[in-house]
């Protein structure tokens, strides 16, 4: 069986290398011509209108007592009252030296705060709890 498994393995043949079909010489089509593009309409200048505040930020809050020895009792909109308390943290050098994102809280900050280091990030979600 030896030799006849021999025998098949030389008589297969290699298949024949098919011949590349011989290129026809054909003259080169010429580029379709292009469309002339069409005239841009010209747009319409838009009208500049002032911009319009969002509601929800001029809403006036009446601040807690805590707040109030801070920035006044009177009432303000959120804006307003994250302004007056960064003019009483940079009117008492209240900004940690070291790291200027964080404030150091006096004895009236700390009652708002509840803490004696604060986040500049913090702020706003520690102002919402005194404003109603």
């Amino acid at each position: 069986m030896a030799k006849k498994a021999t025998k098949k393995a030389t008589a297969k043949k290699t298949p024949a290398k098919k011949a590349a079909p011989a290129k026809k010489a054909t003259a080169k089509k010429a580029a379709p011509a292009k469309k002339a593009a069409a005239p841009k309409k010209a747009a319409a200048p838009k009208k500049k209108t002032a911009r319009k505040p969002n509601a929800a930020f001029m809403q006036a809050f009446t601040p807690s007592a805590e707040l109030a020895a801070v920035i006044g009792a009177a009432a303000a909109a959120r804006t307003e009252v994250v302004k007056k308390l960064w003019a009483y943290i940079k009117k008492h050098n209240l900004q940690n030296p070291k790291n200027k994102r964080n404030i150091l809280a006096d004895e009236k900050l700390s009652k708002v705060f509840g803490k004696k280091e604060v986040s500049m990030f913090e702020l706003a979600s520690l102002i919402g709890k005194h404003l109603k």
